[in-house]
């Protein structure tokens, strides 16, 4: 049980892990997520390799969101941005993966800092229609611009290569996403230790108070849009590449929304609600897909009923969190992880 907080100093108080529990549980996860794809199934395999993309997008979009309160309804635009700049290089100049990865992120920074500008003058729901607005000029884009994105037929992408080793399967992607996903939360984490990520809070809370206090607000919403949508260009590149092919129906308005789905059921302003966000609008789907199936071997006469709610039940149990948890699932497990931190006494 943990008794005592007894944090002295700036750096303690900024500390990521406070104890050695949570490092011994650390250190348990990572050995779990290096053992699972030697002992999962191909689509356990291939749902987590989704999941692992999606969390990036998710923690990106919860930067810029959650942490620095500019609401976007353009997050997948950003995806695309990066995806279609994966599959350009790498299928007409054979650029490397790795650095693909780079350009891809490069790519979307620098079309969030266009889409970011106005941001100063416009916020809240006016910033979300402007955002709404970058959405469909890119997707627009996508499919008109045919002598550089494909059109409706895409772009069909070669097998990646890091070091020589060919991505040809799920198993080796597997590796090079958890990576990634390591990489990209450990810096969104870090962020916040920092005079960038406490500048994001401050101009969420009160901007005003933020500008008085002598935060250029244009400059640090700038980054918050920048560092969203190089998150947002990494996702994409890995998923076109993942997926070997990119085609404009990857990267919908409805994907966008779903993005802003993800870190308001796994809680705004929180790195791990943004995980959980993500985990839960990929699994959960999948497992009322399964359910019904199962339902429908029972009683074969109710599927014709059954499959079209599949949304709504979707839908049903995302309104749910909202009424009933509206800080999303991250505060469901601070709740637990605080009753057992103090488990058995209540206080």
């Amino acid at each position: 049980m943990h008794i005592g907080d007894y944090r002295v100093t700036y750096a303690s108080d900024e500390a990521v892990f406070v104890n050695a529990t949570s490092r011994f549980w650390l250190g348990i996860l990572f050995i779990f997520l290096l053992t699972f794809p030697f002992l999962a199934g191909d689509y356990l395999l291939f749902m987590a390799n989704v999941t692992g993309i999606t969390i990036i997008g998710a923690v990106g979009l919860n930067i810029l969101t959650g942490f620095a309160g500019q609401i976007s309804l353009g997050h997948a635009a950003f995806i695309g941005v990066g995806g279609y700049t994966a599959a350009i290089f790498s299928s007409r100049f054979d650029i490397p993966f790795l650095l693909c990865l780079l350009l891809s992120g490069i790519m979307a920074a620098l079309f969030g800092i266009i889409v970011g500008g106005p941001s100063l003058r416009l916020k809240g729901l006016y910033l979300g229609i402007a955002t709404l607005a970058a959405q469909l000029i890119l997707e627009f884009v996508f499919v008109h611009w045919e002598s550089v994105t494909g059109g409706i037929r895409g772009i069909n992408l070669p097998t990646p290569k890091v070091f020589g080793i060919a991505l040809d399967n799920d198993f080796k992607f597997y590796f090079v996403i958890l990576t990634l996903v390591i990489l990209c939360v450990t810096a969104a984490r870090n962020l916040f230790r920092t005079r960038v990520g406490r500048a994001f809070i401050a101009i969420r809370d009160r901007d005003i108070s933020a500008e008085l206090m002598g935060i250029n607000l244009l400059q640090y919403k700038t980054y918050a849009f920048a560092i969203s949508s190089f998150m947002a260009g990494v996702a994409g590149c890995l998923y076109v590449n993942f997926l070997k092919t990119v085609t404009p129906e990857y990267f919908p308005l409805l994907e966008s929304v779903r993005y802003l789905a993800m870190i308001i059921v796994g809680g705004l302003g929180s790195i791990l609600g943004a995980i959980f966000g993500a985990i839960f609008m990929t699994f959960v789907p999948e497992m009322i897909k399964s359910l019904l199936g199962l339902l429908g071997a029972i009683f074969p006469t109710a599927m014709s009923f059954l499959f079209p709610f599949q949304q709504v039940i979707f839908g049903l149990l995302i309104v749910g969190f909202l009424v009933f948890e509206p800080h999303g699932l991250a505060e469901i497990w601070y709740r637990i992880k605080n009753y057992f931190r103090l488990w058995p006494f209540e206080h």
